[in-house]
Protein backbone atom coordinates (compact mmCIF):
# COMPACT_ATOMS: atom_id res chain seq x y z
CA UNK A 1 0.00 0.00 0.00
CA UNK A 2 1.21 3.50 -0.82
CA UNK A 3 3.20 4.91 2.11
CA UNK A 4 1.76 8.33 1.33
CA UNK A 5 -1.78 7.30 2.23
CA UNK A 6 -3.51 9.14 5.06
CA UNK A 7 -3.72 7.35 8.40
CA UNK A 8 -5.85 7.62 11.52
CA UNK A 9 -2.89 8.93 13.52
CA UNK A 10 -2.63 12.08 11.40
CA UNK A 11 -4.08 15.31 12.67
CA UNK A 12 -7.23 16.00 10.69
CA UNK A 13 -6.03 19.57 10.15
CA UNK A 14 -2.89 18.20 8.47
CA UNK A 15 -4.94 15.87 6.28
CA UNK A 16 -7.16 18.74 5.10
CA UNK A 17 -4.11 20.94 4.53
CA UNK A 18 -2.61 18.21 2.35
CA UNK A 19 -5.70 18.27 0.12
CA UNK A 20 -7.98 21.26 0.66
CA UNK A 21 -10.58 19.73 -1.70
CA UNK A 22 -11.49 17.41 1.18
CA UNK A 23 -13.07 20.34 3.03
CA UNK A 24 -16.16 19.78 0.91
CA UNK A 25 -16.28 16.15 1.98
CA UNK A 26 -16.56 16.86 5.71
CA UNK A 27 -20.28 17.82 5.74
CA UNK A 28 -21.07 14.49 4.05
CA UNK A 29 -19.74 12.82 7.19
CA UNK A 30 -21.35 15.32 9.56
CA UNK A 31 -17.92 16.65 10.61
CA UNK A 32 -17.74 20.44 11.15
CA UNK A 33 -14.64 22.60 11.06
CA UNK A 34 -12.95 23.46 14.34
CA UNK A 35 -11.23 20.16 15.12
CA UNK A 36 -8.10 21.63 16.74
CA UNK A 37 -5.12 19.29 16.91
CA UNK A 38 -7.19 16.12 17.21
CA UNK A 39 -6.28 13.14 15.06
CA UNK A 40 -8.45 11.67 12.34
CA UNK A 41 -9.29 8.74 14.62
CA UNK A 42 -10.28 11.05 17.48
CA UNK A 43 -12.55 13.22 15.32
CA UNK A 44 -14.15 10.18 13.74
CA UNK A 45 -14.86 8.74 17.19
CA UNK A 46 -16.48 11.99 18.29
CA UNK A 47 -18.82 12.05 15.29
CA UNK A 48 -19.50 8.33 15.07
CA UNK A 49 -17.74 7.83 11.75
CA UNK A 50 -15.75 4.60 11.19
CA UNK A 51 -12.21 5.92 10.66
CA UNK A 52 -11.31 3.20 8.16
CA UNK A 53 -14.22 4.22 5.92
CA UNK A 54 -13.42 7.93 6.29
CA UNK A 55 -9.80 7.27 5.32
CA UNK A 56 -10.89 5.12 2.38
CA UNK A 57 -12.88 8.02 0.92
CA UNK A 58 -10.14 10.58 1.62
CA UNK A 59 -7.48 8.37 0.07
CA UNK A 60 -9.53 7.67 -3.07
CA UNK A 61 -10.17 11.39 -3.50
CA UNK A 62 -6.55 12.35 -2.88
CA UNK A 63 -4.37 9.72 -4.55
CA UNK A 64 -4.96 8.84 -8.19
CA UNK A 65 -2.93 5.64 -7.89
CA UNK A 66 -4.91 4.32 -4.92
CA UNK A 67 -7.84 1.95 -5.13
CA UNK A 68 -8.74 -0.54 -2.41
CA UNK A 69 -8.78 -4.20 -3.36
CA UNK A 70 -11.53 -6.56 -2.28
CA UNK A 71 -9.57 -7.65 0.80
CA UNK A 72 -9.43 -4.04 1.97
CA UNK A 73 -13.12 -3.52 1.27
CA UNK A 74 -14.41 -6.54 3.19
CA UNK A 75 -12.28 -5.58 6.20
CA UNK A 76 -13.60 -2.00 6.30
CA UNK A 77 -16.78 -0.99 8.11
CA UNK A 78 -18.86 -0.10 5.04
CA UNK A 79 -22.05 0.76 6.94
CA UNK A 80 -21.74 4.50 6.11
CA UNK A 81 -21.39 3.89 2.35
CA UNK A 82 -25.03 4.40 1.34
CA UNK A 83 -25.54 7.37 3.71
CA UNK A 84 -22.31 8.91 2.40
CA UNK A 85 -23.34 8.51 -1.25
CA UNK A 86 -26.80 9.90 -0.45
CA UNK A 87 -25.21 12.91 1.27
CA UNK A 88 -23.03 13.40 -1.81
CA UNK A 89 -26.13 13.40 -4.02
CA UNK A 90 -27.75 16.00 -1.77
CA UNK A 91 -24.64 18.16 -1.99
CA UNK A 92 -24.69 18.04 -5.79
CA UNK A 93 -28.44 18.64 -6.00
CA UNK A 94 -28.73 21.39 -3.40
CA UNK A 95 -25.38 23.20 -3.70
CA UNK A 96 -23.18 22.33 -6.67
CA UNK A 97 -25.70 22.25 -9.52
CA UNK A 98 -27.85 25.21 -8.38
CA UNK A 99 -24.74 27.35 -7.86
CA UNK A 100 -23.51 26.68 -11.40
CA UNK A 101 -27.01 27.10 -12.85
CA UNK A 102 -27.43 30.51 -11.21
CA UNK A 103 -24.19 31.87 -12.64
CA UNK A 104 -24.74 30.27 -16.06
CA UNK A 105 -28.16 31.89 -16.32
CA UNK A 106 -26.65 35.28 -15.47
CA UNK A 107 -24.05 34.77 -18.19
CA UNK A 108 -26.61 33.46 -20.71
CA UNK A 109 -28.84 36.49 -20.17
CA UNK A 110 -25.97 38.70 -21.33
CA UNK A 111 -25.18 36.64 -24.43
CA UNK A 112 -26.56 36.69 -27.93
CA UNK A 113 -30.05 35.21 -27.53
CA UNK A 114 -29.23 32.23 -29.76
CA UNK A 115 -26.17 31.18 -27.73
CA UNK A 116 -27.76 32.08 -24.42
CA UNK A 117 -30.72 29.82 -25.14
CA UNK A 118 -28.42 26.96 -26.20
CA UNK A 119 -26.40 27.33 -23.01
CA UNK A 120 -29.48 27.27 -20.78
CA UNK A 121 -31.00 24.29 -22.58
CA UNK A 122 -27.75 22.34 -22.52
CA UNK A 123 -27.32 22.76 -18.78
CA UNK A 124 -30.99 22.07 -18.08
CA UNK A 125 -30.72 18.83 -20.05
CA UNK A 126 -27.56 17.85 -18.21
CA UNK A 127 -29.11 18.65 -14.83
CA UNK A 128 -32.16 16.50 -15.59
CA UNK A 129 -29.92 13.62 -16.65
CA UNK A 130 -27.97 13.85 -13.39
CA UNK A 131 -31.15 14.00 -11.29
CA UNK A 132 -32.55 10.92 -13.07
CA UNK A 133 -29.24 9.13 -12.46
CA UNK A 134 -29.42 9.94 -8.74
CA UNK A 135 -33.10 9.01 -8.51
CA UNK A 136 -32.44 5.54 -9.95
CA UNK A 137 -29.71 4.94 -7.39
CA UNK A 138 -31.76 6.29 -4.47
CA UNK A 139 -34.97 4.44 -5.34
CA UNK A 140 -33.53 1.18 -6.69
CA UNK A 141 -29.84 0.57 -5.95
CA UNK A 142 -29.51 1.91 -2.41
CA UNK A 143 -32.65 0.15 -1.07
CA UNK A 144 -31.34 -3.08 -2.64
CA UNK A 145 -28.03 -2.68 -0.81
CA UNK A 146 -29.83 -2.03 2.47
CA UNK A 147 -31.92 -5.16 1.92
CA UNK A 148 -28.73 -7.23 1.51
CA UNK A 149 -27.29 -5.72 4.68
CA UNK A 150 -30.50 -6.77 6.46
CA UNK A 151 -30.21 -10.30 5.01
CA UNK A 152 -33.26 -9.85 2.80
CA UNK A 153 -33.33 -11.53 -0.62
CA UNK A 154 -34.37 -9.67 -3.78
CA UNK A 155 -34.26 -12.00 -6.76
CA UNK A 156 -35.46 -9.30 -9.17
CA UNK A 157 -32.28 -7.22 -9.00
CA UNK A 158 -28.53 -7.62 -8.72
CA UNK A 159 -25.63 -5.20 -8.75
CA UNK A 160 -24.86 -6.36 -12.30
CA UNK A 161 -28.01 -4.54 -13.38
CA UNK A 162 -26.49 -1.36 -11.98
CA UNK A 163 -23.13 -2.01 -13.68
CA UNK A 164 -24.79 -2.37 -17.07
CA UNK A 165 -26.47 1.04 -16.97
CA UNK A 166 -24.03 3.04 -14.86
CA UNK A 167 -22.38 5.85 -16.79
CA UNK A 168 -20.08 8.79 -16.08
CA UNK A 169 -22.38 11.75 -15.47
CA UNK A 170 -19.49 14.22 -15.54
CA UNK A 171 -18.69 13.69 -19.24
CA UNK A 172 -21.09 16.35 -20.55
CA UNK A 173 -19.47 18.94 -18.31
CA UNK A 174 -16.50 18.86 -20.70
CA UNK A 175 -18.85 19.89 -23.52
CA UNK A 176 -20.24 22.66 -21.32
CA UNK A 177 -16.74 23.99 -20.66
CA UNK A 178 -16.06 24.06 -24.40
CA UNK A 179 -19.27 25.99 -25.06
CA UNK A 180 -18.24 28.58 -22.49
CA UNK A 181 -14.67 28.81 -23.80
CA UNK A 182 -15.80 29.32 -27.40
CA UNK A 183 -18.94 31.44 -27.09
CA UNK A 184 -18.53 33.48 -23.92
CA UNK A 185 -19.09 37.16 -24.83
CA UNK A 186 -15.98 39.28 -24.35
CA UNK A 187 -17.98 41.76 -22.28
CA UNK A 188 -18.99 39.12 -19.68
CA UNK A 189 -17.65 40.17 -16.26
CA UNK A 190 -14.52 38.11 -15.68
CA UNK A 191 -15.59 37.35 -12.13
CA UNK A 192 -18.70 35.54 -13.38
CA UNK A 193 -17.04 33.68 -16.24
CA UNK A 194 -13.95 32.52 -14.34
CA UNK A 195 -15.97 31.61 -11.26
CA UNK A 196 -18.41 29.41 -13.16
CA UNK A 197 -15.64 27.65 -15.10
CA UNK A 198 -13.75 26.88 -11.87
CA UNK A 199 -16.98 25.60 -10.32
CA UNK A 200 -17.55 23.31 -13.33
CA UNK A 201 -14.00 21.95 -13.09
CA UNK A 202 -14.51 21.32 -9.37
CA UNK A 203 -17.87 19.59 -9.88
CA UNK A 204 -16.46 17.49 -12.72
CA UNK A 205 -13.54 16.29 -10.59
CA UNK A 206 -15.85 15.55 -7.65
CA UNK A 207 -18.30 13.59 -9.80
CA UNK A 208 -15.42 11.65 -11.33
CA UNK A 209 -14.35 10.46 -7.88
CA UNK A 210 -17.97 9.79 -6.94
CA UNK A 211 -18.34 7.53 -9.98
CA UNK A 212 -15.03 5.85 -9.17
CA UNK A 213 -16.22 5.06 -5.63
CA UNK A 214 -19.45 3.57 -6.97
CA UNK A 215 -17.67 1.46 -9.59
CA UNK A 216 -14.62 0.36 -7.60
CA UNK A 217 -15.90 0.32 -4.01
CA UNK A 218 -19.69 0.01 -4.01
CA UNK A 219 -19.91 -2.64 -6.76
CA UNK A 220 -17.32 -5.06 -5.31
CA UNK A 221 -18.73 -4.51 -1.81
CA UNK A 222 -22.25 -5.39 -2.96
CA UNK A 223 -20.98 -8.40 -4.89
CA UNK A 224 -19.41 -9.65 -1.66
CA UNK A 225 -22.79 -9.23 0.08
CA UNK A 226 -24.55 -11.11 -2.70
CA UNK A 227 -22.22 -14.08 -2.26
CA UNK A 228 -23.10 -14.50 1.39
Amino acid sequence: MNKMLFTGRMKLADLISANHELIGMLPRFGIPLGFGDKSVAEICAIHGVPPDFFLLICNVYSFDTYLPDIKDIINIDMSPLVPYLTASHNSYKNVGLPHIEYHLNRIADGMNNKYGTVLKRFFAGYKNEVLEHFLYEEETVFPYINSLINNEVNADFSIRNFEQVHNNIEDKLDDLKQIIFKYMPSNTPQGDSISVVLDIFHLSADLNKHTLIENKVLVPYVKSLEKK
